[in-house]
């Protein structure tokens, strides 16, 4: 057990002093930038795990879209973006079948629908709840990640010295004309603010009068990715209850003087 100890303890240092420092301008290159209120170019058309080529427009197909990027044979992060974004769709009542579209895009154009699909039957196998098989699982060319990437504000680049790419982890929600409504960073992601994010950009299709209380009361920080409470619109919708309630009361309180 010692000597086992010893050559993982060697193993851990040679690959530490084997792999490079970061590059020093990392955070110039590598980012995510917020466009919220952004248009994304939904006509740009990319291919699924099924060959099949399909624009983001028609993807959406009038729904909230939930957009990803990463590539599949990231050593890194996206597997854990990946399951991430599994585990927090299996934990809303939302369908991504019915309620909203999941897009995971590959930033490099050499992945093929084979990488796609092999990703797409992990998170499936793995992730039971997540209903990874209506997902889309997808690749393109250069030029539509490039317009896609910088639309949504994801900066990354290919590290000569690795072969592998730099890139930020996180996803955006988009509303169903393609305007970009919030990011949520990292790997772990809040399935009750996740939910609440695909309610806020469906237009009024998803949710009811608790999810609309909810976020007449709540704002979206940028800074955190998270829904915080506002104290005004707090005081503004107890406000306007209380002056509801009064109106509704006065005429009966009238009612039973006379």
């Amino acid at each position: 057990m010692i000597r086992f100890i010893a050559l993982l303890m060697l193993v851990v240092a040679t690959a530490a002093t084997a792999t490079p420092p970061p590059p020093a301008d990392l955070d110039a290159r590598a980012g995510f930038d917020q466009h919220v209120g952004a248009a994304l170019p939904m006509s740009a058309r990319i291919v699924d795990q099924d060959g099949h080529a399909r624009t983001l427009g028609e993807l959406a197909h009038g729904k909230p879209l939930l957009l990803a990027f990463g590539y599949y044979r990231c050593p890194n992060l996206c597997d854990l973006t990946l399951h991430g974004m599994g585990r927090a769709v299996a934990t809303m009542p939302l369908d991504p079948t019915t309620d909203f579209h999941v897009v995971f895009l590959s930033i490099d154009p050499h992945e093929t629908r084979d990488d796609a699909r092999e990703a797409r039957t992990m998170l499936s196998d793995m992730e039971h709840g997540s209903r990874a098989q209506a997902w889309t699982f997808a690749t393109a060319d250069a030029p539509t990640i490039a317009a896609l990437t910088r639309a949504a504000g994801f900066r990354y680049f290919l590290d000569d010295r690795t072969k592998q790419y730099v890139h930020p982890a996180g996803l955006l929600v988009a509303t169903p004309e393609g305007r970009i409504a919030q990011y949520f960073f990292g790997v772990g992601y809040d399935a009750g603010a996740l939910r609440l994010a695909l309610v806020d950009a469906s237009n009024g299709r998803l949710g009811g009068v608790i999810d609309r209380l909810v976020l007449l009361c709540c704002g979206y920080d940028p800074a955190t990715g998270r829904y915080s409470l506002l104290v005004s619109r707090l005081m503004m919708v107890l406000g306007s209850l209380f002056v509801l309630g009064m109106l509704v009361a006065i005429p009966r309180l009238r009612r039973r003087a006379s």
